[in-house]
């Protein structure tokens, strides 16, 4: 038994040896060689020039400075106000002057100044109907109406549809007069009036264009 062991023994030192002696021819150790320059040195590099003409380039002289006049620029020449206004009044007034408008046209577009006569009807009705209505714009036309001189409607306001009296009619003359309060917004007082008989028939139909103040007259006839 002793001698089984001892054989065992010497197997397994004589494979160690073996083994060891092995692996050291195998194995090489190459040392380590010390570099002759640190390769994570850095090389400084000296700041570039900017170049002054790349390629010679024809660089464009830059152009000089404009100079403006100092005298301010103005559409009408040697012409000075205080106030611009008086420029474009002077302007208008001129172009007024040279316009010359009938008497028509005046009361057209200003209004009557004068009282006016619209005409007589003649009837033989017992009665007429009056109406009226602001033709234009309505801008707040206010009129008011008198018969033979008295004041029968002391304000009415002109509206864009027909509204007014049934006037009974006396032997003779019936006098209407419609005076204009005022000329509303845009002006003059503006107005369309109709005059229609007993028998539905319109025996007076006008218009009038009135300044502030001015009358309108319309006679009807009783035979």
């Amino acid at each position: 038994m002793k001698r089984y062991a001892f054989t065992l023994f010497l197997t397994c030192f004589t494979l160690s040896v073996f083994a060891q002696i092995d692996s050291e021819k195998k194995l090489k150790i190459v040392p380590a060689e010390e570099s002759k320059k640190d390769s994570a040195s850095t090389l400084l590099l000296s700041p570039s020039k900017p170049l002054s003409n790349p390629n010679n380039l024809n660089i464009p002289n830059t152009a000089p400075l404009l100079e403006f006049p100092k005298k301010e620029f103005s559409m009408f020449p040697q012409e000075q106000f205080g106030n611009p206004g008086e420029l474009y009044q002077k302007r208008i007034s001129e172009n007024i002057d040279d316009l010359k408008l009938t008497k028509e046209e005046i009361e057209q577009r200003n209004g009557s100044t004068t009282d006016v006569y619209l005409g007589d009807i003649r009837s033989n009705g017992e009665f007429v109907n009056v109406v009226y209505r602001d033709h234009g714009y309505v801008d707040g036309d206010v009129i008011q109406v008198l018969i033979n001189d008295d004041i029968v409607h002391a304000r009415v306001y002109l509206t864009g549809g027909f509204k007014g009296f049934k006037l009974n009619l006396l032997k003779g003359f019936n006098k209407i007069d419609f005076l204009a309060l005022n000329q509303g917004e845009s002006g003059p007082n503006t107005a369309e009036f109709k005059v229609i008989d007993d028998k539905g028939n319109i025996v007076s139909h006008k218009q009038w264009n009135l300044a502030t103040g001015v009358k309108a007259t319309v006679i009807v006839v009783k035979e």
